[in-house]
């Protein structure tokens, strides 16, 4: 309906709807029996929709009738809107009527009328079109109603003279109609072209489908029923040229060169710029301030970028006249034709070839298979020529500059307009030469792999997205302002804490620019017996999986991604100069990969990390015989990362962290945390961000103080259960029992919470209530039912209940004999309490073989060997678990105890590092009979 209406109008204009029968030209569709109607009957018993094309007027005749099928429905349709535009024609209606079983409700006849109540309803778009919009309340409507309307619009629009087109909207299966048709009527003669964009049968570019057939009165008749068949599927990667459009188009225009002729006279700029003038002053402005073709272009391209607004006048017959030139220059306001029209006119006046061309915003190439016709386009640029280049120039964007007049706008497809009449030209897609988003970040790493880094962010926008902060920026505080850059940040860095966040206006250059610092994370991870940092975000961002499985699908190309084109740099300083950091991975990228365009630039030296991408997609379509290969490309480049190696020779973590407990190089780290708290003091996350960085130093102090005040601001389950966590380390059992009931008052169903309760529950000596929590939670069964029965089994083992702890894991066991960590669960608590060691040693060797992770299974096994005496054994074991897992506090205990025992230096240092991460593990260890 809205594209029936948006191409329609008449020549007698007229600002209120006429009623009238229909015209005699129309076939009536068939009458609607309400009493063969049912539930399963189709919603829209008719859409008949009839148009007569001669002498330059579209004449459209509009029938629906909708059954009033739901309460919703009725609610929905209890009010009639139409909309039209008087400065074209008029709306004809013919009738408005109820129907129902055994009546005829003829809402006319009772005098019912449509009042105009609305005009301008697209200001929010910038847009004056002039279409005034038309409601009658259809009082007495009921469900199971059919509410039947006919009207006409017509249109004769001065501009195209005699030549005629039109769009028809088709209704594609499965839609279900009662009846539907199109029906299309022009002079016999009249070289009037049609073509189905539907995907169906009809009007396909080879015009295969029914034939128009001559009727009385010389015309040509040709009628579609619908719903047209269902468009074949397409791959959601496939071009646009390939998808179908639910429309049909007419057009009598012979050729694209004859609707560029046809256009011409509009956009003459003969005189456009009268002597003596404010617009010939401009003129003179810029032939003064340089001789240069291209610093003159880029000067009134700007001119017509900043200094006129843009704003959309379709009325008084405007969709397809521009303003004068003197007119769009005095409002300071006009639409892409008359900034077209404006620019034009400047640059032939500064001895510049220069022409407008038509483009589609959004249809691309698909305009190459549409028929010729104006509504094949939706915007008008400028077709320059400078020193033998052609440009493109789009005066209704902003911020170009000199630097971007050989970027190409991405309409892909181009109608010049000229006297002599032209054809479509292909707009070769290309990087532009600025990308539109340029990011700089630099990271302070000094502190050490172990903690946070401090950065700087930097983001440059340019064009677009430039003028829209820039046109945004009164509006834009600091809250909105964060709002924007948290997740601009985010997608660079991840996780982080930000601070002093500002935006820059640099009007001469065209740009806008964000900065902001703060603190980021860093993502290290043991892997090979070497600590491992994935800093590749472009390589681990591609996606390329095109389906073409289906032989109708084998020929189609695939697009990868929308246009944009983003350019990332990002410096790290190392700490301790650098030394023994390398590379591994992708340090260069292929130039094209999958139909983007990548560039990638590494160095490292001098204690310093670079690494620039820049990556740049939506501008190339993968053919389909490449396809393969482009994904095995993809493959091998998401493979292999780019990723950074420290030092082999770095001390285990927990050195590094119980040295800096009293370092100050982390003094700027919590001058950053500080920094970001106090922009929003009342925001919890600065205090729970600060939180974990004192967790991770093991000063659970510091953040209880920072989750007490997070929990003041925004309590929440996973806040309490931290800082529970905490109290429970420095030995204040109530306040973390306060704590976990808290949690669970917010999330009942909390496993992190009940397992805790249990815990304390059993450690104030109320075992039977302790074992019934996590009871209940096994009896729940499901995918959690294993892992609750090695919580009660460990609750059993550390309550002195060993024999039940096995017959616990003993059942579990047999439900699923290769589960890795149940053997772990079962050799851990034989070895601990030292029972059935043989029996715990084979437990332990089957969940090393089985697992992926084996830290735990190790340090296990090495709790057997413990007992056995094998203390060279237990230790190759513990090295291998604190390889993996350097933090794991059992791991580092037992080393310190087999220390003591064996008279290692290192000794009280493993000691002294395990009761840092677990302050009670001589209590814990205690129950199990072993002490330093």
């Amino acid at each position: 309906m809205a594209v029936l209406l948006s191409t329609a109008g008449v020549a007698h204009a007229g600002d209120k709807p006429l009623y009238q029968p229909a015209p005699g030209w129309v076939l009536a569709a068939p009458a609607v029996d309400v009493t063969k109607l049912d539930d399963a009957a189709p919603v829209l018993q008719i859409f008949d929709q009839q148009q007569r094309l001669e002498d330059g007027q579209v004449s459209v005749y509009f029938e629906s009738a909708i059954r009033i099928a739901s309460p919703q429905m009725l609610t929905q349709s209890g009010t009639l809107p139409l909309q039209w535009d008087p400065a074209k024609g008029d709306l004809v209606v013919h009738k408005v009527q109820i129907l129902r079983a055994g009546e005829r409700v003829d809402l006319l006849a009772k005098g019912a009328r449509f009042n105009v109540i609305q005009r301008e309803q697209k200001l929010e778009q910038f847009a004056l079109d002039g279409m005034l919009t038309a409601t009658m309340a259809l009082e007495g409507l009921r469900v199971g109603d059919v509410v039947d309307i006919a009207f006409s619009i017509t249109r004769k629009d001065p501009v195209l003279g005699k030549d005629v087109m039109s769009v028809v909207p088709m209704v594609p299966a499965p839609t279900k109609l009662g009846f539907g048709r199109v029906r299309l009527l022009w002079k016999d003669g009249v070289p009037l072209a049609w073509r189905d964009y539907s995907g169906g049968v009809f009007g396909s570019a080879d015009r295969k489908g029914p034939e128009p057939k001559l009727i009385a009165g010389g015309y040509r008749e040709l009628t579609l029923p619908l719903p047209t068949p269902k468009p074949a599927e397409l791959p959601d990667d496939a071009p646009a040229r390939y998808k179908p459009l639910p429309m049909l188009e007419l057009s009598s225009y012979a050729d694209w060169a004859a609707l560029s002729r046809a256009m011409a006279p509009f956009y003459r700029s003969e005189g456009a710029i009268p002597a003596g003038s404010p617009l010939a002053a401009e003129v003179a402005r810029i032939a003064a301030a340089s001789n240069d073709p291209r610093t003159r272009t880029a000067m009134a391209l700007r001119l017509v970028q900043d200094q006129v607004r843009y704003l959309f006048r379709g009325m008084d017959n405007g969709n397809y006249r521009p303003q004068a030139p003197a007119d769009t220059w005095n409002l300071r306001y006009g639409d892409c034709k008359a900034k077209t029209l404006l620019l034009v006119s400047l640059l032939r006046a500064l001895g510049i070839e220069a022409e407008p061309a038509l483009v589609s915003s959004g249809l691309g190439d698909l305009v190459e298979s549409r028929l010729p016709s104006p509504g094949a386009f939706d915007h008008v640029i400028v077709r320059a020529t400078v020193a033998g280049k052609t440009l493109w120039l789009d005066g209704t964007q902003g911020g170009s500059r000199v630097e971007d007049l050989d970027d190409v706008p991405p309409f892909r497809t181009a109608l010049p307009i000229r006297a002599g009449g032209a054809g479509l030209e292909a707009m070769p897609m290309r990087p532009p030469a600025r990308p539109a988003q340029q990011v700089s970040v630099t990271l302070d790493a000094t502190a050490g792999v172990e903690f946070p880094q401090l950065y700087t962010i930097r983001i440059v926008y340019s064009g677009a997205m430039a003028e829209a902060l820039r046109g945004a920026r009164s509006q834009i505080d600091k809250d909105k302002l964060a709002e924007f850059l948290d997740p601009q940040i985010s997608a660079v860095l991840g996780t982080h804490s930000t601070y002093d966040q500002k935006m820059e206006d640099d009007a001469a250059g065209g740009t806008v620019t964000l900065t902001a610092a703060g603190v980021a994370y860093q993502d290290w991870n043991y892997d090979r017996g070497r600590l491992r940092q994935t800093l590749d975000t472009t390589a681990q961002g591609l996606t390329f999986a095109p389906n073409r499985a289906r032989p109708a699908w084998r020929t189609i190309p695939a697009v990868n991604g929308q246009v944009s084109d983003v350019w990332v740099e990002r410096r790290w300083q190392l700490a301790d100069g650098g030394n023994g950091y390398t590379l591994e991975g992708q340090q260069t990228l292929p130039a094209t990969l999958a139909g983007m365009q990548l560039s990638r630039k590494v160095t490292l030296g001098d204690g310093w990390l670079s690494l620039q991408d820049r990556t740049t997609t939506g501008l190339q379509e993968v053919p389909a015989a490449q396809i393969p290969a482009a994904r095995a490309e993809v493959a091998r480049v998401k493979a292999n990362p780019l990723r950074l190696v420290a030092p082999a020779d770095r001390p285990a973590r927990w050195v590094a962290l119980a040295a800096a407990r009293s370092n100050p190089r982390l003094k700027p780290i919590f001058d950053a945390y500080a920094k970001a708290i106090a922009v929003k003091p009342d925001d919890a996350d600065g205090y729970t961000n600060r939180a974990w960085f004192y967790e991770t130093l093991y000063d659970r102090q510091g953040a209880i103080a920072d989750l007490s005040k997070a929990i003041e601001l925004a309590p929440t389950a996973d806040t309490l259960m931290r800082r529970a966590r905490a109290y429970y380390a420095l030995r204040q059992d109530d306040k973390a029992l306060a704590d976990v009931q808290a949690a669970l008052e917010l999330e009942p169903e909390s496993d992190d919470a009940t397992g805790f309760l249990a815990t304390l529950t059993r450690d104030q000596g109320k075992m039977d209530e302790a074992r019934g929590l996590i009871q209940a939670r096994i009896d729940q069964g499901g995918e959690k039912k294993l892992g609750w029965q090695t919580t009660l089994a460990d609750l059993l083992a550390e309550g002195g209940q060993v024999s039940a702890a096995v017959a616990v894991l003993d059942e579990a066991i047999a439900a699923a004999p290769g589960n890795a960590a149940l053997l772990n669960s079962r050799c851990w608590i034989r070895a601990t309490h030292n029972l059935a060691i043989d029996q715990a040693l084979k437990d332990c060797t089957s969940g090393v073989e089985l697992s992926r992770s084996s830290a735990a299974v190790l340090d296990s096994r090495a709790m057997v060997y413990f007992r056995m005496g094998r203390l060279d054994a237990a230790l190759t074991d513990l090295d291998a678990a604190l390889l993996d897992s350097p933090e794991q506090a059992a791991s580092l205990y037992m080393r310190g105890v087999i220390g003591r025992r064996t008279k290692a230096k290192d000794a009280d240092a493993y000691l002294a590092a395990a009761r840092m991460i677990e302050p009670r593990i001589d209590e814990r260890f205690g129950r199990y009979g072993i002490k330093p």
